[in-house]
Order: C-alpha cells, then structure tokens, then sequence
C-alpha cells in the first residue's frame, strides 16, 4: 500500500493528535511539519507499518520519533508509563546511534523547560562500545528507548536476561535502511527481528524504516515488513530542491596537459570554498581524499587564503577518534572544507553545508543524490552540488547521472538473498532463544524478506551442517545445535560461540607480500588481493610486481620490472556503475550518434546537447566530438544500450585485444567478461588476460591468432551460465578469501574462541584446508553460499545472464571491426585503465593525448579532416 504525501492531513489535523504539551512545543519551535512528518507521524500514531524515504535535513527522525515520545509523554502522565523498552532504534553505524541519543535528549530538554512536570523518559544506547556497568544499569532499569546496532540487537536477543526487557517492546525504527538492504547485514537484522517477533515478542511491532533516496520503495517497505504484512510508504524522496551542474575544469579535455587540468580543478575548487561557509567535497577513493585534502592544505598556506587548519579529510581507513574530531568541528562550523570518501554519505550530523562537491562520478544516481541532499541541512535550503570532471568519458557519465537526478530515475537497490551463512547465525540464535520445532522455524525465518524464497532443503542442508552431519570433527569444525524429534536445540558452548562470533562484517586482513626467495615487499589490503589472478601485474612501493600465488594471508610475488601492471592498485576501492545507469550512458551515446546519423548541423547538435542536459556548450561540444569521432572511425558503428561492439585491437607488443565496448557497469561485466575469457580460453586452449570497466572489458591473448570472435556471445547458454560460473569462480584467488569470510560467518571458522582473538593468518590458512575438503562434498552450504556471495553480490551475474538472453534474442546486435593497430576512442580509457599505476597521471594524460593523434591521423588516412579546436559556439 503506498500513500502519496500530497495527500496528508493538516498542520492542526496533525496537532491535535498530540498531548498538549508536545502539540505547544512543536508549534513554537518549528511553525509546520515537513512532507516525511506530514506522511508519518499519523500513520505512526495509528500504529501503522511504514516506510519513510526522504533526503537528509527533511525532518526524518522527528517524523519518526515525534508520535512515538508523544504516546510516551501521554503514558507518563497517566501514571501508566512502566519500567519497560517500548521502542528500539537500530542503525548501521555506532555514530549515528550517539546522535540520535543527542537528537532525542534536545526535544525532550527542551519539553522539560516548558513543562517541568513532564514524566521522565529514559534513553540509552547498547553497541559493543557500552561498558558492562552500563549494561546492567539498563537490566535494573531499562530504558524506555533503546539505540542499538544489528548486531548488538542480536546478542540481546540470546541474553536470556535482557531478552526478558525487550518482549514488550511496541515499536522498531530502522535507520539507514537502504544501506542495511542492500547487505548482509540487513539480511541478519530482519531475521533476528523474525525471530524476535515469533520467539520473544508479546505484541506485533509497529514498523518503521527511514531511508534516504532509494528504489524501488516496494521492495524496501517488504524487506522491512517481511511476508504477508501491510505497509505503507512515505515518498518524500524529492521534497528537497536541488542545484546539479556538471562542471569540465578546462574548455578541451583532450588537448589539456595534466597540469592545466590540475590546475583547473584546483582553481574551481578554491574559487567555490571562497564563496560558500562549509564546502563538503566527495572523491571516490580514500587515497584521493587524503591527496585533495593535503594539496587544499598547501594550496591556503602558501596563497594565504585560509587557514590550513580549516581543511579535514574524512575516511573509513582513518581511526574513529579523528573521525569524531571532524565530525565534531564540522558540526560547531569550525571547519571550511571536509574532504570525503564515502564515510560522510550517511545520516550522520554534520550540521550547515552550503556546497558538496563531487570530484569524478559518483558511480549511481542514488549515491549522487545523497551526496548532494548533505548540502543545505534543512528542507527549505537548496541541495547545492558540482560534479568535477576529469576526462570525456567522465563527462558523459557524469552528464547522463545529473539529468537522471534531475528527472527522478532512480537506480534499484541489490537485496542479497537466501544468504546461508548468515542463516547459520540465525537457526544458532533460535535454538538459543528457546527450543524450537524445525518446521516451525523454516516458517519464521521465511517471513523475512531475503528468505521468502529458501526452500527447505536449503535450510535442511544448513541444518545438516550445523549438527555436524558432513563430519568435520577431524578439522576442528564441531556441531553447534542438535535436533531431537525435530526440535532444535544448542549444544553446550553454542551461546558463547554467539556472543563472540555473531555478526556479517568480515574481519579485513592485511596481506604481507613477499618474493620467490622469502624477500618481504610490503603488504596489500584484502579486497585488492582477492581480486588478483596469477600472472597479473600490479604496483607497489612504486616497483611493479608479478602475482604468481597466495599461500594464505601470503601473497607470492616475482619482480615485473618495465611491465606495465594490468590491475591499479585503486581497482578494489572503485565504486562501480549501476547498472540502470550504464544503460542511460549507453542510450545517451546513441541519442548524440543519432544527431550525427541525421545529419543535424554541428552547431545545432551540440545546441540540442546543451539545452537537453543542462551543461555548457563547451561540455556537449566535448561530447559531441567525442562520439563524432568514434563514429567516423568505426564507420558509423557506436556501442549503446543495444549494441555490443567488439573491437579487434592489435597492440604494440603483438598482442590481440578483444575489446568488447558493452554498456552495462562493471559488476554485470565482472561476470560476463569471465564467461567470454572461458569459451575463448577453451577454443584456443591458451590462457586470456581480462581487463574490465564499467564501459566495456578487454580479452588479451598473448600472440595474434585468427579467431572468430564475433559468435562467442552467442556460444554462451543463458541456462548454463550461473554453473559455468560457479567453476570458474572455484579456480580465482576471490574464493580462498570470500570462503574464509562465509565461514567464519557460518561459525566454522571461530574468530574468537574462549575469548581469545584466533589469528586472522591461522583462520585464513584453516579456511583453505576446509575448502579443498568440502569442494568434495556436493551442495555443501558455506561453499554454495561463498559462490553465490561472489557472483550475484560482489558482481551481478543475474544481468549478465540478461544481457546474454538479449543478443541471443536479437533484441542486442554484435558487431565487430579490426584488426586495427590503433584503438577506437572509446576504447582508450578502457586500455588505459592498465597505465594508471605505472605512469605519472600527467604522463597518462599524454598518452591519451597520443592515442587521440593517431585516431586523427587514421581519420586522415581514410579522407575525413576533423576540426577539432574549441571555439565559442
């Protein structure tokens, strides 16, 4: 059921569903509701079911809370307000959580002054930080709302003295929602929250789910509600207005050397700080956020601008007291320019920007919004945000996004499902909670949304797994639970097993690095590791090294001087495109390819652009020269939505590159591209080298051989994919790390035991030992899980499936050109993603310049002079 907030009561219809004293209070301080309230403060009230989607500053947590303290506040007076949790509150992040108890503690601060008798409501937060002497002040007298995390949820829920505390509770807000959907630990939260309601609960909870901007708002509100309940939906998504500009910071993207670029980054930077209070600017890389923010730094020192002191860089690698301090000094305004990864995209409060800054694409129109909905902290503010370019594909990306943002079209979210390791965390939970009949708990998980459709022997073979039933004693894997007439019930040490090793987040290890002969290089994050096959070349401590195997957390290396590496050492970090997105970029391109096929003046063309997407007409000239140009050298052949162009490449060192120019992100590629390697690699019977981006993947083979490539689409089975797959993934590096991490999730691998912390290289090189034992057994769950983890979330295999049904259904055409010694244009970020390490970024960009001289020259060849020099249009 969804309710439009157009049609919401009134300010005094509203009112007079509050006490007096909230009523009085709400008048006086903020004069009228917000849309979200307006939607769901009623709905609330009338202990409705509700999703709330709106941007930050909109009044989400008011409309969330404001219903929730009034009905408490009114208990209180009546002398009818007990000792007991009535509502919890769960987010993602601990840092939220200390907010919302600030958030909650000002209205009912300031409800007190204007009412001293105002019955006392008691709030306190339980995460992991909380000390025991907090924990059991709260069993002595609980508070009346409690801010919590899932995991720390979880943990209560098996504490059987707690559990007791939270039965009556009557409402659960759900914070954050949308990042909690799209993983793992949303999978985790609403399970526990089944279990909650059918093993622990005296009443049915009154559920509410606050998101920013997110789609589709359906499949949201049920993964909030689960199977079979009523909902309702708050789609305040576009109150806010917002200001987008694509912003190119030289007029030719081509012809500019690094430091003009540079330079003309910085200078658009520094003149936008000067003009606004708080400037929050957003790079997609931690490593890039450090660069920006020092340079900022160097840039106010030595032109005496501002103090340096007034530029912070925040991440995730930076440790939390550093993070707070920024936080903290953003909050009192002390601070000019923050300097972000993606660490600052959440709800936390971070008081008045009046500018975001998005440096390069932020990769999904969903991420775009909320980025640029921090700016202006209240619902009557403008969202102001620039998106800086750095290079043409960038501009159309960035191009395409804005317009989207601009028009409402909104990329869906990813919910994982079925995830069988986390339903090992869950069946461990029930038993503890309370023996239960085995059918009787396949119902209770089956409500929750990411399990509506486990089918029981599923759940059967986890079941299995977790009595012990595959025989793994001799690896120090024991049973957890037993089952006795069909009920289940845990086996001694299972709840201590819980408390230590519950949760989804995996442990990140660092992974030392070190040659043939025992020489120790340095060490390289996890999820860059897992991503390497042998004989890639990556960068480190700037000397190039060849990846030949890894022997647990070891990586084993030999020196690859004077080659270039063919992973950047930023590839693991990199957002990826949205799909939906990758669509539109695609579709854009045909919509310019389409003014050139007609013919339609230049002038007037790239008027079109510009009216059409809101960007200067140096930018749409920038993009119209770009496809032109492509155009021109493939003969009129442009890859879009619904054209897949392979591209026969045959580079300096005698390689043949397939490059496949296919619009769909990076994670429907990742999957695609590993299918195409597959077939070719098989027929040729000689390894392939993949290379991938969000615009399109490379297959390199290391001699120039005839080879039809044009059929290899077609030879995939959209029915055999997913197994095709699922071997293939058996045979990467990215299954040794992601098995460790969905075994330890499944409680196979213990990462605390007796309270002690287990080495993370032990875990690793037991998990390894484990793999090659149940890469035996058929459909055994924690593998099974570990393959679905890697092909439908890490990458989306689902799409990639789509993607294959389409062309063989002609409804996507194939077409190929080569063998050419020179590449395309579009293919030259694609064959230069390889370059980003070894070269300087100014040596990069004058590669690219040299790769678009020759395009210009082979134009020439073929009789077609391109004027290629900006001038006013």
């Amino acid at each position: 059921m969804e309710i439009n907030y157009t049609n919401y009561l009134t300010d005094d219809e509203i009112l007079s569903m509050l006490t007096f004293q909230v009523a009085r209070w709400f008048k006086e301080k903020y004069k009228t509701f917000t849309p979200p309230q307006r939607g769901a403060i009623p709905l609330i009230k009338m202990n409705k079911n509700v999703l709330v989607s709106s941007p930050t500053g909109s009044g989400k947590t008011l409309a969330a809370f404001l219903g929730i303290l009034d009905t408490l506040i009114d208990l209180g007076y009546k002398n009818q307000l007990e000792d007991k949790i009535y509502a919890i509150y769960i987010s993602p992040l601990r840092a939220l959580n200390n907010d919302m108890k600030r958030n909650l503690f000002e209205p009912l601060q300031e409800l007190k002054e204007k009412n001293p008798d105002l019955p006392e409501i008691r709030i306190a937060v339980r995460t992991s930080d909380t000390s025991s002497y907090e924990k059991q002040k709260m069993l002595r007298n609980p508070p009346h709302i409690l801010i919590t995390t899932p995991e720390s949820f979880g943990i209560s829920l098996v504490s059987p003295k707690f559990r007791e505390k939270l039965s009556d509770a009557k409402w659960i807000i759900v914070d954050e929602i949308h990042e909690l959907a799209n993983s793992k630990r949303g999978a985790y939260l609403m399970g526990m929250l089944e279990l909650y309601q059918a093993l622990v609960a005296k009443n049915e909870l009154v559920r509410i789910g606050l998101s920013a901007t997110v789609s589709p708002l359906d499949e949201v509100a049920k993964f909030l509600v689960g199977k079979d309940r009523e909902y309702n939906i708050v789609d305040a998504r576009f109150v806010k207005p917002i200001d987008i500009r694509v912003i190119s910071p030289v007029k030719d993207l081509v012809h500019a050397t690094e430091e003009e670029v540079s330079q003309g980054i910085y200078s658009y930077l520094v003149e936008e700080i000067k003009k606004h209070k708080t400037t929050l600017i957003f790079t997609n890389t931690r490593s890039a956020a450090e660069r920006v923010s020092y340079k900022l730094r160097k840039i106010f020192e030595t032109q005496k601008i501002f103090d340096s002191d007034l530029v912070a860089a925040h991440h995730s690698s930076l440790s939390r007291d550093v993070r707070l301090e920024v936080e903290e000094k953003l909050k009192r305004g002390e601070l000019k320019v923050v300097v972000s990864s993606t660490s600052l995209e959440l709800g936390i409060d971070i008081g008045y920007i009046d500018l975001v800054i998005l440096l390069s694409s932020p990769k999904s129109v969903s991420r775009l919004l909320q980025r640029i909905g921090r700016a202006g902290h209240n619902i009557r503010n403008i969202s102001k945000g620039r998106i800086v370019v750095v290079d043409r594909d960038d501009l159309v990306e960035c191009t395409v996004l804005a317009k989207l943002a601009r028009d409402r079209k909104i990329d869906n979210i990813h919910i994982p499902m079925k995830p069988l390791d986390v339903l090992s965390q869950l069946i461990v939970a029930a038993s503890l909670i309370t023996p239960v009949n085995k059918e009787e708990l396949f119902k209770i998980i089956t409500r929750a949304y990411n399990y509506h459709n486990l089918d029981y022997k599923e759940f059967d073979s986890v079941l299995s797994y977790l009595q012990g039933s595959y025989e793994l004693e001799a690896k120090n894997v024991y049973s957890k639970i037993r089952v006795e007439n069909s009920i289940i019930k845990p086996k001694r040490g299972s709840r201590m097993i819980f408390f230590l090793n519950s949760g989804t987040i995996p442990d990140e290890a660092n992974i030392a690095v070190k040659t043939e002969d025992g020489k120790y290089v340095g060490n390289l994050e996890e999820d860059f590791a897992e991503i390497l096959i042998p004989g890639d070349i990556f960068v480190l401590s700037g000397k190039t090294y060849e990846f030949i195997r890894s022997e647990g957390n070891l990586a084993i290396v030999r020196s690859a001087e004077g080659q270039r590496p063919t992973v950047p050492s930023w590839f693991s970090e990199m957002l990826p495109l949205a799909y939906d997105s990758a669509l539109e970029v695609g579709k854009f391109r045909g919509f310019v390819a389409n003014l050139i096929e007609k013919g339609i003046d230049e002038k007037k063309a790239i008027e079109i652009i510009s009216k059409e997407y809101e960007i200067s007409k140096h930018a749409a000239w920038s993009i119209y020269e770009y496809v032109l140009e492509e155009y021109l050298f493939t003969n009129g052949i442009v890859p879009t939505d619904k054209l897949i162009l392979i591209e026969i490449y045959d580079d300096e060192e005698n390689r043949r590159n397939f490059i496949f120019h296919a619009l769909y992100g990076r994670r429907a590629l990742d999957a695609l591209s590993r299918a195409v390697a597959f077939v070719v690699s098989e027929e040729l019977n000689l390894d392939v080298r993949v290379s991938i981006t969000d615009n399109g993947f490379i297959i390199t083979i290391p001699k120039i051989i005839d080879y039809d490539i044009k059929d290899v689409l077609y030879k995939l089975d959209p029915n055999e994919l997913y197994e095709i797959l699922s071997k293939v993934i058996l045979r990467t590096e990215m299954i040794k790390k992601r098995f460790r991490h969905c075994a330890e999730r499944s409680f196979m691998l213990l990462r605390r035991y007796k309270g002690k912390e287990t080495s993370i290289d032990r875990r690793q090189l037991n998990s390894e030992i484990l793999l090659n034992v149940v890469k035996e057994y058929e459909g055994f769950p924690v593998l099974k899980e570990t393959i679905r983890e890697i092909l439908e979330d890490y990458m989306d295999i689902e799409k990639a499936i789509e993607i294959v049904k389409k062309v063989r259904e002609r409804e996507i055409d194939v077409k190929v050109i080569g063998p050419n010694r020179i590449p395309s244009p579009f293919a030259h970020n694609i064959i230069l993603k390889e370059h980003s390490d070894v070269v300087l970024a100014e040596e990069k960009r004058d590669l690219l310049r040299k790769l678009h001289d020759k395009v210009i020259e082979f134009l020439r060849n073929k009789g077609i002079n391109i004027d290629l020099k900006y001038t006013e249009i």
